[in-house]
């Protein structure tokens, strides 16, 4: 059963955003366009798994020609009252999905929900509309994202990620936002709609916030370098960083990239 829920207040929450890892550096190599993939799921919603298994096959296939897909699972809290509190979910996410709900002219949210590239938001179970998405994304301009990582200098257990963004595809104020998202989680839900079932996600967003801002009337270009520390209970292997450029007023993704966090 999908939920729809009212609109929430319209809020961003920047998180704390937390990692210690070792150095790495993404694919110089890759000529693939990054697509950002977002899903709108709940552990308390009988619709979302076959959806997280849609969007896990669909980060580790890549099955679109000129595509890297970079999948983003979001977990919403508007479920967590129906029998099961899912451990992943954030009221961030909840007001972020209500964000693209006003850009989209819709009067509720649910779930789950897929999101392509800022710009389309349809049922997350349906593929083959996901493929249409992904390449019309695929085919427009984007903004230049690189990413490397170096040793913190005063601190050896920080890292700082180091973020250059060049943009020569939007005229647009945007907000360069970070999420780091952990693979291969899952959960043995004991209560509500999928009581029994052990849940198997696709990358999960973990940590997520805006790092900084891009303004193309007063530069083409932004370095950041924000400083990380790594959770305890989140698994140093399997976590990656995502840096995106989003318009501020449409919610439109102009560029993106992701390095592994190894």
């Amino acid at each position: 059963m999908s939920a729809s829920r009212p609109l929430g207040v319209n809020l961003w929450i920047g998180a704390t955003l937390g990692l210690v890892f070792s150095a790495g550096i993404a694919r110089a190599d890759d000529s693939r366009v990054p697509v950002i993939v977002e899903l709108f799921s709940s552990e308390g919603c009988s619709s979302c798994p076959p959806a997280d298994a849609l969007l896990r096959r669909l980060e580790r296939t890549q099955p679109v020609p000129n595509a890297r897909i970079i999948a983003l699972e979001e977990h919403v809290d508007y479920w967590d009252q129906l029998g099961w509190k899912d451990p992943f979910s954030s009221a961030q996410f909840r007001f972020r999905q209500n964000d693209y709900a006003r850009i989209f002219g819709a009067d509720s949210v649910y779930t789950p929900q897929m999101i392509v590239s800022g710009a389309a938001g349809f049922v997350g179970l349906d593929e083959n509309q996901a493929f249409q998405e992904i390449s019309k994304a695929a085919a427009r301009p984007a903004a230049i994202v690189r990413l490397h990582t170096m040793p913190n200098a005063k601190d050896p257990a920080l890292i700082d990620l180091v973020v250059d963004v060049k943009n020569e595809s939007s005229r647009a104020e945007s907000d360069i936002l970070l999420a780091v998202t952990e693979e291969n989680l899952s959960s043995s839900v004991q209560r509500g709609e999928n009581a029994g079932r052990t849940l198997r996600h696709a990358p999960v967003v973990r940590s997520f916030g805006v790092i900084g801002k891009l303004n193309p009337a007063r530069s083409s270009s932004v370095q950041l370098s924000p400083t990380l520390k790594f959770p305890a209970e989140w698994r140093r292997e399997a976590l990656h960083a995502v840096v995106f450029m989003q318009e501020h007023n449409t919610r439109k993704i102009d560029g993106a990239n992701i390095i592994d966090l190894h």
